[in-house]
């Protein structure tokens, strides 16, 4: 029987200081395991209340390089800010790594939340999401056709060039990591996939399902089959020797158990039950070994 649903990680950000050694081991053994994909968060830096400022690795580089080390895995930002790069440097970033990875890339899509980090490395940050409605619209012009011309309110695009072009006929898939609204009226009609976080739905089966049916009314809003949109969550799971994890906001949530592989193959299977394609799990600790911990539970879902 084929596996309900795709099953991914993703991997340090600031829980800890890491090395590239340490990210390329971890991005190895996610597929030595048996996962389905790799992911990164795309952010620069956190300044939190109490406690030194941290920073990550630079989401797009690294996601380069784990292209050139792995074989099978997908690959994707969970999820990109598209305030952080012009519209078609992204698309040029994407395109790339799809090239490097032979066409394992998703383009996982948001419009940031950070103000801290915007004013730090001098972006905008007014108008997210009207700025990110423009740049939408020239990167997936520039996946469609490889060439864009766009004069918007905040991008001035003179025939942008998309060169390589990606491997994916049409461009990586989309995947929209909102359920604002507004950015759901303006990206569903266009994204292939969709993403919530653990904090969005309190990561448990009944906000999850109150968050899947307010995507349901939007897409049916958006003149779209709800059966079209590849529903993913990032749930946040407990591993051996985890001590809790707290969202970007502050906001703790109780992690699923991951500790026994037959309890959180039950819940992933039952999360597949409820319409969800693909989750990326956030492991607390996120380690090689909580990853090695992974196996057992593939091989009983897959079973």
């Amino acid at each position: 029987m084929p596996r309900p649903l795709r099953i991914g990680v993703q991997l340090p950000e600031v829980e800890y200081e890491y090395t590239w050694p340490h990210l390329e081991e971890m991005a190895r053994l996610a597929e030595q395991v048996g996962l389905d994909s790799v992911w990164l968060g795309d952010h620069l830096m956190y300044t939190p209340p109490t406690g030194a400022p941290r920073g990550p690795y630079e989401a797009w580089t690294t996601m380069g390089a784990i292209a050139a080390v792995t074989e099978r895995v997908l690959i994707g930002p969970l999820v990109a800010s598209l305030g952080f790069h012009t519209p078609p440097m992204i698309a040029k970033k994407a395109a790339t790594i799809d090239q490097i990875s032979n066409g394992r890339f998703i383009l996982g899509i948001g419009a940031g939340w950070n103000e801290a980090e915007y004013r730090g490395y001098g972006f905008p940050f007014d108008h997210r999401v009207s700025r990110f409605a423009e740049a939408l619209t020239i990167i997936r012009e520039l996946f469609a056709t490889g060439q864009c011309t766009f004069h918007g309110r905040f991008y001035d695009i003179d025939n942008a060039l998309l060169f390589p072009k990606p491997v994916q006929p049409g461009g990586p898939p989309l995947m929209l990591g909102s359920w604002g609204q507004r950015m759901l009226r303006i990206a569903l009609p266009h994204v292939q996939m969709w993403n919530a976080w653990h904090h969005d739905y309190g990561n448990t089966r009944e906000g999850l399902a109150r968050l899947l049916d307010l995507i349901d009314r939007a897409c049916e809003e958006a003149d779209r089959d709800p059966g079209t949109l590849v529903r993913t969550a990032s749930p946040l799971v407990r591993m051996e020797g985890g001590t809790g994890r707290a969202s970007g906001s502050g906001e703790v949530v109780p992690p699923i158990d991951g500790r026994d592989p037959a309890r959180l193959a039950d819940e992933l299977a039952a999360l597949a039950q409820m319409g969800l394609g693909h989750v990326q799990l956030v492991l607390d600790p996120i380690t090689p070994r909580s990853i090695a911990a992974l196996e057992p539970m593939l091989r009983r879902l897959d079973a």
